[in-house]
Protein backbone atom coordinates (compact mmCIF):
# COMPACT_ATOMS: atom_id res chain seq x y z
CA UNK A 1 0.00 0.00 0.00
CA UNK A 2 1.45 3.43 -1.17
CA UNK A 3 2.39 5.79 1.57
CA UNK A 4 0.15 9.04 2.18
CA UNK A 5 0.61 12.12 3.95
CA UNK A 6 -0.88 13.07 7.23
CA UNK A 7 -1.70 16.13 7.95
CA UNK A 8 -1.15 17.81 10.86
CA UNK A 9 -4.96 17.94 11.34
CA UNK A 10 -5.44 14.61 10.85
CA UNK A 11 -6.53 14.28 7.21
CA UNK A 12 -4.23 12.96 4.12
CA UNK A 13 -2.90 15.28 1.73
CA UNK A 14 -3.79 13.74 -1.17
CA UNK A 15 -5.00 16.18 -5.10
CA UNK A 16 -7.88 14.72 -7.07
CA UNK A 17 -5.12 12.49 -9.21
CA UNK A 18 -3.86 10.89 -5.45
CA UNK A 19 -7.73 10.74 -4.52
CA UNK A 20 -8.95 8.83 -7.75
CA UNK A 21 -5.93 6.43 -7.83
CA UNK A 22 -6.72 5.46 -3.89
CA UNK A 23 -10.10 4.71 -4.24
CA UNK A 24 -9.89 2.96 -7.45
CA UNK A 25 -7.00 0.66 -6.15
CA UNK A 26 -5.97 0.31 -3.04
CA UNK A 27 -9.86 1.07 -1.78
CA UNK A 28 -10.87 -2.01 -4.26
CA UNK A 29 -8.61 -4.17 -2.34
CA UNK A 30 -9.80 -3.60 0.85
CA UNK A 31 -13.47 -4.46 -0.11
CA UNK A 32 -12.71 -7.21 -1.68
CA UNK A 33 -10.42 -8.16 1.25
CA UNK A 34 -13.07 -7.69 3.39
CA UNK A 35 -15.92 -9.48 1.59
CA UNK A 36 -13.36 -12.45 1.52
CA UNK A 37 -12.78 -12.60 5.31
CA UNK A 38 -16.79 -12.27 5.65
CA UNK A 39 -16.89 -14.85 2.87
CA UNK A 40 -14.79 -17.24 4.99
CA UNK A 41 -16.29 -16.58 8.01
CA UNK A 42 -19.50 -17.59 6.77
CA UNK A 43 -18.45 -20.79 5.65
CA UNK A 44 -17.14 -21.58 9.14
CA UNK A 45 -20.43 -20.97 10.65
CA UNK A 46 -21.97 -22.65 8.28
CA UNK A 47 -20.19 -26.11 9.22
CA UNK A 48 -19.81 -25.85 12.98
CA UNK A 49 -23.98 -25.07 12.40
CA UNK A 50 -24.35 -28.57 10.37
CA UNK A 51 -21.77 -30.26 12.98
CA UNK A 52 -23.55 -28.91 15.65
CA UNK A 53 -20.55 -28.52 17.52
CA UNK A 54 -17.54 -25.80 18.23
CA UNK A 55 -13.94 -25.97 18.02
CA UNK A 56 -13.00 -28.29 20.93
CA UNK A 57 -16.24 -29.30 22.01
CA UNK A 58 -17.40 -32.98 22.54
CA UNK A 59 -19.92 -34.43 20.86
CA UNK A 60 -22.53 -35.67 24.28
CA UNK A 61 -23.71 -38.66 21.77
CA UNK A 62 -22.04 -40.06 18.10
CA UNK A 63 -20.37 -37.33 16.19
CA UNK A 64 -22.88 -36.24 12.87
CA UNK A 65 -19.52 -35.98 11.24
CA UNK A 66 -15.62 -34.50 11.73
CA UNK A 67 -13.83 -31.63 10.71
CA UNK A 68 -11.49 -31.92 7.79
CA UNK A 69 -9.43 -29.07 7.32
CA UNK A 70 -9.87 -26.64 4.24
CA UNK A 71 -9.17 -26.71 0.52
CA UNK A 72 -8.93 -23.30 -1.21
CA UNK A 73 -10.84 -21.73 -4.70
CA UNK A 74 -10.89 -18.44 -6.86
CA UNK A 75 -14.58 -17.02 -6.72
CA UNK A 76 -15.39 -14.07 -9.14
CA UNK A 77 -17.81 -11.30 -7.91
CA UNK A 78 -19.03 -8.14 -8.87
CA UNK A 79 -15.86 -6.00 -7.08
CA UNK A 80 -13.50 -8.79 -8.95
CA UNK A 81 -11.68 -12.11 -8.34
CA UNK A 82 -11.09 -13.09 -4.55
CA UNK A 83 -7.90 -15.29 -4.75
CA UNK A 84 -7.63 -18.47 -2.68
CA UNK A 85 -11.48 -18.43 -0.75
CA UNK A 86 -10.77 -21.09 2.26
CA UNK A 87 -13.53 -23.48 2.12
CA UNK A 88 -14.28 -25.79 4.86
CA UNK A 89 -14.64 -29.63 4.67
CA UNK A 90 -15.79 -32.31 6.88
CA UNK A 91 -14.77 -36.25 6.28
CA UNK A 92 -18.13 -36.78 4.99
CA UNK A 93 -18.46 -34.51 2.24
CA UNK A 94 -20.33 -31.31 4.12
CA UNK A 95 -21.46 -29.07 1.36
CA UNK A 96 -22.41 -25.51 1.84
CA UNK A 97 -25.19 -23.50 0.73
CA UNK A 98 -23.29 -20.50 1.35
CA UNK A 99 -20.88 -21.11 -1.50
CA UNK A 100 -22.22 -24.25 -3.45
CA UNK A 101 -19.89 -26.81 -4.94
CA UNK A 102 -18.65 -25.82 -8.45
CA UNK A 103 -19.30 -22.55 -8.26
CA UNK A 104 -17.13 -20.39 -9.34
CA UNK A 105 -18.77 -17.07 -9.98
CA UNK A 106 -21.09 -14.86 -8.03
CA UNK A 107 -25.09 -15.46 -9.48
CA UNK A 108 -24.60 -11.51 -10.51
CA UNK A 109 -21.82 -12.16 -12.20
CA UNK A 110 -23.29 -14.45 -14.34
CA UNK A 111 -26.10 -11.83 -14.61
CA UNK A 112 -24.40 -9.20 -16.01
CA UNK A 113 -22.02 -11.54 -18.77
CA UNK A 114 -25.51 -12.44 -19.76
CA UNK A 115 -26.96 -9.18 -19.91
CA UNK A 116 -24.22 -7.96 -22.14
CA UNK A 117 -24.89 -10.59 -24.16
CA UNK A 118 -28.32 -9.64 -24.78
CA UNK A 119 -27.50 -6.13 -25.19
CA UNK A 120 -26.21 -7.18 -28.93
CA UNK A 121 -22.22 -7.89 -27.68
CA UNK A 122 -21.36 -11.35 -28.84
CA UNK A 123 -20.10 -14.54 -26.79
CA UNK A 124 -16.48 -13.94 -28.64
CA UNK A 125 -16.43 -10.04 -27.25
CA UNK A 126 -18.43 -10.42 -23.87
CA UNK A 127 -15.20 -11.53 -22.55
CA UNK A 128 -13.38 -9.02 -23.98
CA UNK A 129 -15.54 -5.71 -22.90
CA UNK A 130 -16.35 -7.55 -19.23
CA UNK A 131 -12.05 -8.23 -18.56
CA UNK A 132 -11.68 -4.67 -16.81
CA UNK A 133 -14.33 -4.88 -14.68
CA UNK A 134 -14.33 -8.48 -13.69
CA UNK A 135 -10.69 -8.98 -13.72
CA UNK A 136 -10.81 -12.22 -15.91
CA UNK A 137 -11.47 -13.22 -19.44
CA UNK A 138 -13.80 -16.06 -20.43
CA UNK A 139 -14.02 -18.05 -23.59
CA UNK A 140 -16.61 -18.32 -25.69
CA UNK A 141 -17.77 -21.47 -24.97
CA UNK A 142 -18.12 -20.24 -21.29
CA UNK A 143 -20.07 -17.24 -22.00
CA UNK A 144 -22.46 -19.57 -24.33
CA UNK A 145 -22.58 -22.32 -21.05
CA UNK A 146 -23.67 -19.26 -18.93
CA UNK A 147 -26.33 -17.83 -21.20
CA UNK A 148 -27.97 -21.57 -21.62
CA UNK A 149 -29.16 -20.63 -18.10
CA UNK A 150 -31.83 -18.01 -19.77
CA UNK A 151 -33.63 -21.78 -21.14
CA UNK A 152 -35.43 -22.29 -17.75
CA UNK A 153 -36.57 -18.65 -17.58
CA UNK A 154 -37.37 -18.42 -21.32
CA UNK A 155 -39.26 -21.80 -20.98
CA UNK A 156 -41.70 -20.25 -17.60
CA UNK A 157 -42.28 -17.09 -20.19
CA UNK A 158 -43.91 -19.76 -22.91
CA UNK A 159 -45.99 -21.49 -20.45
CA UNK A 160 -46.69 -18.97 -17.97
CA UNK A 161 -50.55 -18.03 -17.34
CA UNK A 162 -51.71 -14.86 -19.10
CA UNK A 163 -54.14 -12.55 -16.75
CA UNK A 164 -57.11 -11.56 -18.97
CA UNK A 165 -56.86 -7.93 -18.23
CA UNK A 166 -56.31 -6.78 -22.18
CA UNK A 167 -58.31 -3.94 -23.40
CA UNK A 168 -56.12 -4.32 -26.78
CA UNK A 169 -54.33 -7.01 -28.55
CA UNK A 170 -51.99 -6.26 -31.11
CA UNK A 171 -50.84 -9.01 -33.41
CA UNK A 172 -48.00 -9.69 -36.17
CA UNK A 173 -45.18 -11.56 -37.09
CA UNK A 174 -41.10 -10.72 -37.51
CA UNK A 175 -39.00 -13.17 -40.01
CA UNK A 176 -35.34 -13.88 -38.53
CA UNK A 177 -32.91 -16.80 -39.98
CA UNK A 178 -31.97 -19.63 -38.36
CA UNK A 179 -30.18 -23.04 -39.45
CA UNK A 180 -32.42 -26.19 -39.32
CA UNK A 181 -30.64 -29.71 -38.07
CA UNK A 182 -28.71 -29.98 -42.09
CA UNK A 183 -26.99 -26.71 -41.36
CA UNK A 184 -29.22 -24.59 -44.11
CA UNK A 185 -30.79 -21.22 -43.08
CA UNK A 186 -34.00 -21.08 -43.26
CA UNK A 187 -36.61 -18.13 -42.55
CA UNK A 188 -38.70 -18.60 -39.73
CA UNK A 189 -41.50 -16.74 -38.48
CA UNK A 190 -42.50 -15.44 -35.45
CA UNK A 191 -45.84 -14.99 -33.62
CA UNK A 192 -46.37 -11.57 -31.31
CA UNK A 193 -48.85 -11.13 -29.14
CA UNK A 194 -48.64 -7.55 -27.31
CA UNK A 195 -51.53 -6.30 -24.97
CA UNK A 196 -52.32 -3.12 -23.62
CA UNK A 197 -54.12 -2.92 -19.89
CA UNK A 198 -57.27 -0.30 -19.18
CA UNK A 199 -54.46 1.31 -16.93
CA UNK A 200 -52.19 1.68 -20.39
CA UNK A 201 -49.53 -0.60 -19.30
CA UNK A 202 -48.03 -2.51 -22.18
CA UNK A 203 -46.43 -5.86 -22.57
CA UNK A 204 -45.47 -8.54 -25.01
CA UNK A 205 -47.49 -11.76 -23.76
CA UNK A 206 -46.06 -14.57 -25.63
CA UNK A 207 -44.37 -15.25 -29.00
CA UNK A 208 -44.14 -18.49 -30.83
CA UNK A 209 -42.17 -20.05 -33.90
CA UNK A 210 -43.61 -21.39 -37.07
CA UNK A 211 -43.14 -22.19 -40.55
CA UNK A 212 -44.97 -19.38 -41.71
CA UNK A 213 -48.29 -17.15 -41.18
CA UNK A 214 -50.75 -19.85 -42.39
CA UNK A 215 -54.13 -19.93 -40.71
CA UNK A 216 -53.12 -23.18 -38.82
CA UNK A 217 -49.93 -21.15 -37.59
CA UNK A 218 -52.26 -18.29 -36.02
CA UNK A 219 -54.80 -20.57 -34.95
CA UNK A 220 -52.42 -22.76 -32.71
CA UNK A 221 -50.73 -19.36 -31.40
CA UNK A 222 -53.96 -17.99 -30.36
CA UNK A 223 -55.21 -21.15 -28.64
CA UNK A 224 -52.36 -21.23 -26.50
CA UNK A 225 -53.38 -17.67 -25.78
CA UNK A 226 -56.75 -19.03 -24.72
CA UNK A 227 -55.64 -21.94 -22.69
CA UNK A 228 -52.86 -19.89 -21.06
CA UNK A 229 -55.69 -17.34 -19.53
CA UNK A 230 -56.40 -14.57 -21.99
CA UNK A 231 -59.54 -15.54 -22.94
CA UNK A 232 -60.65 -11.90 -24.10
CA UNK A 233 -63.93 -10.70 -21.44
CA UNK A 234 -61.89 -7.68 -21.39
CA UNK A 235 -60.56 -6.76 -25.18
CA UNK A 236 -62.58 -4.32 -27.06
CA UNK A 237 -60.29 -4.61 -29.74
CA UNK A 238 -57.65 -6.46 -32.04
CA UNK A 239 -55.25 -4.96 -34.22
CA UNK A 240 -53.64 -6.80 -37.12
CA UNK A 241 -51.77 -6.02 -40.51
CA UNK A 242 -54.21 -7.72 -42.10
CA UNK A 243 -52.37 -10.85 -43.15
CA UNK A 244 -55.34 -13.79 -44.74
CA UNK A 245 -54.14 -16.69 -42.13
CA UNK A 246 -54.97 -14.32 -39.01
CA UNK A 247 -58.21 -12.74 -40.30
CA UNK A 248 -59.23 -16.54 -40.95
CA UNK A 249 -57.65 -17.66 -37.55
CA UNK A 250 -59.26 -14.91 -35.63
CA UNK A 251 -63.17 -15.85 -35.71
CA UNK A 252 -62.31 -19.71 -34.45
CA UNK A 253 -60.53 -18.03 -30.94
CA UNK A 254 -61.86 -14.59 -30.68
CA UNK A 255 -65.29 -14.43 -32.26
CA UNK A 256 -66.92 -11.50 -30.26
CA UNK A 257 -64.11 -8.82 -30.59
CA UNK A 258 -63.98 -6.46 -33.39
CA UNK A 259 -60.72 -6.31 -35.51
CA UNK A 260 -58.94 -3.44 -36.29
CA UNK A 261 -56.93 -3.68 -39.53
CA UNK A 262 -53.61 -1.39 -39.69
CA UNK A 263 -53.87 2.07 -41.61
CA UNK A 264 -50.38 1.82 -42.17
CA UNK A 265 -50.21 -1.44 -44.12
CA UNK A 266 -53.31 -0.17 -45.97
CA UNK A 267 -51.92 3.04 -47.18
CA UNK A 268 -48.98 0.85 -48.79
CA UNK A 269 -51.53 -1.41 -50.18
CA UNK A 270 -52.73 1.86 -51.57
CA UNK A 271 -49.19 3.10 -53.01
CA UNK A 272 -48.61 -0.35 -54.60
CA UNK A 273 -52.00 0.22 -56.79
CA UNK A 274 -51.35 4.01 -57.91
CA UNK A 275 -48.17 5.37 -59.78
CA UNK A 276 -45.31 7.96 -58.03
CA UNK A 277 -47.07 10.60 -60.00
CA UNK A 278 -50.44 10.05 -58.48
CA UNK A 279 -48.95 9.76 -54.52
CA UNK A 280 -52.09 12.54 -53.68
CA UNK A 281 -54.38 9.61 -53.67
CA UNK A 282 -52.63 8.38 -50.75
CA UNK A 283 -52.74 11.41 -49.25
CA UNK A 284 -56.43 12.30 -49.88
CA UNK A 285 -57.01 8.45 -48.15
CA UNK A 286 -55.19 9.76 -44.64
CA UNK A 287 -58.34 12.22 -44.48
CA UNK A 288 -60.83 8.78 -43.18
CA UNK A 289 -58.10 7.83 -40.31
CA UNK A 290 -57.83 11.39 -39.44
CA UNK A 291 -61.83 12.32 -39.22
CA UNK A 292 -62.83 13.27 -35.63
CA UNK A 293 -65.68 11.01 -35.98
CA UNK A 294 -66.99 7.39 -38.15
CA UNK A 295 -69.69 9.31 -39.69
CA UNK A 296 -67.08 12.29 -40.70
CA UNK A 297 -64.72 9.01 -41.71
CA UNK A 298 -67.48 7.61 -44.04
CA UNK A 299 -68.03 10.84 -45.67
CA UNK A 300 -64.48 11.18 -46.34
CA UNK A 301 -64.51 7.77 -47.96
CA UNK A 302 -67.28 8.74 -50.45
CA UNK A 303 -65.02 11.66 -51.13
CA UNK A 304 -62.16 9.90 -52.07
CA UNK A 305 -64.25 7.13 -53.89
CA UNK A 306 -66.01 9.87 -56.36
CA UNK A 307 -62.37 11.10 -57.45
CA UNK A 308 -60.73 8.09 -57.62
CA UNK A 309 -63.07 5.48 -58.67
CA UNK A 310 -62.60 5.74 -62.55
CA UNK A 311 -58.94 6.54 -62.35
CA UNK A 312 -57.87 3.49 -59.68
CA UNK A 313 -60.64 1.03 -59.05
CA UNK A 314 -58.26 -1.55 -57.26
CA UNK A 315 -57.09 1.05 -55.18
CA UNK A 316 -60.47 2.21 -54.29
CA UNK A 317 -61.62 -1.28 -54.07
CA UNK A 318 -58.62 -2.68 -51.63
CA UNK A 319 -60.06 -0.09 -49.10
CA UNK A 320 -64.07 -0.51 -49.35
CA UNK A 321 -63.57 -4.27 -48.73
CA UNK A 322 -61.86 -3.53 -45.68
CA UNK A 323 -63.77 -0.20 -44.63
CA UNK A 324 -65.22 -1.74 -41.77
CA UNK A 325 -62.31 -2.96 -39.94
CA UNK A 326 -60.18 -0.10 -40.72
CA UNK A 327 -62.68 2.43 -38.96
CA UNK A 328 -63.55 -0.16 -35.70
CA UNK A 329 -61.10 2.02 -33.73
CA UNK A 330 -63.54 5.06 -33.61
CA UNK A 331 -65.64 2.59 -30.82
CA UNK A 332 -62.69 3.24 -28.34
CA UNK A 333 -62.11 6.39 -26.41
CA UNK A 334 -60.51 9.21 -28.86
CA UNK A 335 -57.31 9.58 -26.47
CA UNK A 336 -56.36 5.92 -27.99
CA UNK A 337 -57.08 6.32 -31.44
CA UNK A 338 -53.39 7.19 -32.24
CA UNK A 339 -52.02 4.24 -31.23
CA UNK A 340 -54.73 1.71 -32.34
CA UNK A 341 -55.16 2.07 -35.78
CA UNK A 342 -52.09 0.62 -37.08
CA UNK A 343 -49.62 -2.13 -35.69
CA UNK A 344 -46.88 0.94 -35.51
CA UNK A 345 -46.36 -0.23 -30.80
CA UNK A 346 -45.56 -3.92 -32.22
CA UNK A 347 -43.19 -2.95 -34.93
CA UNK A 348 -41.15 -0.71 -33.00
CA UNK A 349 -40.86 -3.47 -30.77
CA UNK A 350 -39.58 -5.47 -33.57
CA UNK A 351 -37.20 -2.74 -34.62
CA UNK A 352 -35.49 -3.84 -31.05
CA UNK A 353 -35.11 -7.21 -32.08
CA UNK A 354 -34.38 -6.78 -34.94
CA UNK A 355 -31.38 -4.44 -33.82
CA UNK A 356 -30.21 -7.04 -31.70
CA UNK A 357 -29.96 -9.82 -34.32
CA UNK A 358 -28.70 -7.72 -37.52
CA UNK A 359 -24.86 -8.35 -35.99
CA UNK A 360 -25.72 -11.88 -36.76
CA UNK A 361 -26.25 -13.43 -40.10
CA UNK A 362 -28.14 -16.51 -38.77
CA UNK A 363 -29.28 -17.95 -35.36
CA UNK A 364 -26.79 -21.85 -35.48
CA UNK A 365 -30.88 -22.78 -33.74
CA UNK A 366 -33.80 -22.19 -32.39
CA UNK A 367 -33.01 -22.38 -28.82
CA UNK A 368 -30.12 -19.66 -29.84
CA UNK A 369 -32.81 -17.61 -31.36
CA UNK A 370 -35.22 -18.36 -28.40
CA UNK A 371 -32.72 -17.36 -26.12
CA UNK A 372 -31.69 -13.78 -27.69
CA UNK A 373 -35.50 -13.05 -28.38
CA UNK A 374 -36.31 -13.39 -24.76
CA UNK A 375 -33.37 -11.51 -23.82
CA UNK A 376 -35.15 -8.01 -25.49
CA UNK A 377 -38.74 -8.96 -24.90
CA UNK A 378 -38.05 -9.05 -21.31
CA UNK A 379 -36.05 -6.30 -21.28
CA UNK A 380 -38.78 -4.06 -23.28
CA UNK A 381 -41.44 -5.61 -20.84
CA UNK A 382 -39.22 -4.09 -17.51
CA UNK A 383 -38.41 -0.76 -19.46
CA UNK A 384 -42.74 -0.28 -20.08
CA UNK A 385 -43.79 -0.93 -16.82
CA UNK A 386 -42.65 2.89 -16.21
CA UNK A 387 -43.84 4.09 -19.17
CA UNK A 388 -47.61 3.27 -19.91
CA UNK A 389 -48.78 3.58 -23.31
CA UNK A 390 -51.80 5.56 -22.50
CA UNK A 391 -50.72 9.18 -19.88
CA UNK A 392 -54.52 9.12 -19.24
CA UNK A 393 -57.21 6.49 -19.36
CA UNK A 394 -60.83 7.06 -18.93
CA UNK A 395 -63.03 3.95 -20.01
CA UNK A 396 -65.99 2.78 -18.24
Amino acid sequence: MRELQVLGDGHLKLDFADWKEFFETEMAEQLRHQLKNMIEQALEAERDYYLQLNYYEHAPRCRLDYRNGYYFRDFLTQLGRLAGVRIPRTRKGFRSLVLPRYQRRQAAVNQLIREAFLRGISTRQVSAVLQPVLGETYSAETISNITRQLDTAVQQFHRGPLLDEYLYLFLDGIVLKVRDSARKVRRRMILVAYGVTRAGLRRVLAYQFAQDESQAAWEQFLQDLYLRGLQGKTLQLIVSDGGKGLQAALPFIFPNVPVQRCWAHKLRNIADKVSRQEGSCVAAASAMYRASSKSEALRAFRDWKQHWQHRRPNAVACVERDLDALLNFFAVPQEHWIKVRTTNVIERAFREVRRRTRPMSSFSNVESCDRIVYGVISHLNRSWERKPLFKFTQIC
